[in-house]
């Protein structure tokens, strides 16, 4: 069922990728009154974006100046990126000639994949998007800053915290990740015992998370996922949601932390209903990553 509003508000863009976090962003916004222009981006963005937005356009990764046009044409001034872009398409054989980018991607981009001009960090890829919709009028915004409540508070969010041993997991992979962070690399880490058993890169969190699995047969592990020291809130910014806990659950995880105000949980009280099912604990702690949070059972 459509939840497009019959009365309309500003227009407002949104660039959408993997995940439900662009449908239910768009949706919240479209009862928010505002008309919805989403650019849905090939291969990443959900069908149902349809059902919540004003208008959609689909395009491939490539498609930066049709992009911009398509916002320019509908008056948009004020736009968002939502869900999680897959960087590893770009590795893949014959990229160029699979998505064709359009003039405007390559006058831009050239020096990042043609010469060994710049680097392909997210931070600095994500800044040139961003860059070239200001020079046409169009500001990225944070998806945080038109709707603030999507990011999670401090505490103890599910019935079960972490043990005191995983409390110290959590403090060691905390400090780790947020290393990580800053060097660009990704923002989660897999940890037990005070060891590292996986790293975040371009692969993502899950598969991060599967193959800390595949490396600890014993299960149990803390997995740590925390901003960016430098974090540009207008994109990249840490999103769990169900197929995080999925993910844990597979692999046998016990633990997740996670940084408050800085961290989206996407339809929380479904997540933190299927990690009190599945006994999962769930921590948002403050940027110091002191943990205080004990389990139930250790504090009884």
């Amino acid at each position: 069922m459509s939840t497009v509003p019959t009365a309309f508000g500003d227009p407002i863009g949104l660039i959408a990728g993997w995940g439900e976090f662009p449908r239910l962003l768009a949706r919240a916004l479209a009862r928010r009154g505002r008309r919805v222009f989403c650019v849905a981006v090939k291969g990443h963005a959900e069908p149902a974006m349809e059902e919540h937005c004003h208008d959609v356009r689909w395009l491939g990764i490539g498609k930066l100046g049709a992009a911009i046009r398509y916002f320019r044409r509908h008056g948009v001034r004020e736009a968002t990126l939502a869900g999680k872009f897959h960087k590893v398409v770009l590795l893949r054989p014959w990229f160029i000639l699979r998505n064709l980018p359009d003039l405007r991607t390559c006058r831009v981009f050239y020096r990042h994949f043609l010469f060994p001009l710049s680097d392909n960090k997210d931070d600095t890829l994500l800044s040139v998007v961003a860059g070239e919709f200001a020079r046409d009028g169009v500001e990225i915004r944070p998806a945080t800053d038109l709707m603030p409540e999507l990011l999670v508070k401090y505490g103890k969010l599910t019935r079960r915290g972490p043990s005191l041993l995983q409390r110290k997991d959590i403090e060691f992979g905390w400090q780790l990740a947020r290393e990580m962070g800053r060097l660009d690399v990704g923002q989660t880490v897999a940890v037990k015992g005070r060891a590292v058993l996986a790293v975040e890169a371009i692969e993502g969190t899950d598969a991060c998370i599967r193959r800390a699995g595949e490396l600890c047969a014993s299960g149990g592990f803390t997995v740590v996922k925390v901003a960016k020291p430098q974090q540009d809130m207008r994109f990249d910014v840490p999103t769990i949601g169900l197929v995080t806990l999925q993910s844990m659950i597979a692999a046998r995880a016990s633990v997740l932390a996670v940084e408050e105000g800085k961290t989206i949980i996407v339809n929380e009280p479904e997540v933190i209903e299927f990690a009190d099912r599945h006994g999962l604990a769930i921590v948002a702690l403050r940027k110091e990553g002191t943990c205080e949070f004990a389990d139930v059972a250790e504090a009884a």
